[in-house]
């Protein structure tokens, strides 16, 4: 089974020799939570945290069970969470069209719920701003993934979280309403794609 083919042209680019000694020890303790548990054969929950839950923490989420797929690493669900529920932003959702997501909006409103579909037979992720905490969201046994500086600063402790393991990205905020909005948020998810296709291409089966 394979990824979309545009999502998978864009795995083929993905650099991992761009990523820096310092930025690979950061990614390391994701490593190891993930190949324990294939080692144990449990499975595997990670939630991506970030402040509003609109931007990076879902770009970390889909990317990740997008890779993890395209590994063939099993039992991999990946979530994602806020200290505080807003939306997710339009043009992160965008963006994750823009390199060959299938995007449907399931429901309209001020938090809109999409269904974000990455392989013809693989169940879709379902994205939408929520608390860290919502009932969506894994109570025990998985690894809490800070995205940014100010829910790593925020969440001294998870609730549940078996590891809390900061790996900050920049925020693409910064750029929007600006020429440059979409080739920031493309930058960023790339980013995200790489460090992330580096973690899964380091685990053995």
């Amino acid at each position: 089974m394979k990824v979309f083919q545009k999502i998978e042209s864009i795995i083929a680019t993905l650099k991992v020799e761009t990523i820096s000694k310092e930025r690979k020890e950061t990614l390391q303790p994701l490593i190891d939570f993930v190949q324990t548990k294939v080692n144990d054969n449990k499975e595997i929950r990670i939630n991506f945290i970030c402040t509003h839950n609109s931007r990076r923490s879902h770009l970390s989420q889909v990317w990740a069970q997008t890779l993890a797929f395209h590994f063939n690493i099993k039992n991999v669900f990946c979530y994602s969470g806020g200290t505080e529920a807003t939306a997710l932003f339009p043009m992160a959702a965008k963006t994750l069209e823009s390199s060959g997501f299938q995007i449907k909006t399931i429901s309209e409103g001020n938090n809109p719920i999409y269904s974000i579909k990455y392989a013809d037979n693989a169940h879709p992720i379902i994205g939408f701003s929520k608390k860290l905490d919502d009932d969506f969201n894994p109570k025990s046994d998985f690894a809490a993934i800070m995205t940014c500086d100010s829910a790593n600063e925020a969440c001294p402790f998870v609730v549940g979280a078996e590891k809390r393991i900061p790996i900050t990205f920049e925020d693409p905020k910064a750029f929007d309403g600006t020429p440059q909005q979409a080739e920031k948020y493309n930058e960023r998810s790339l980013q995200i794609a790489t460090e992330l296709f580096y973690v899964f291409s380091k685990i053995s089966l």
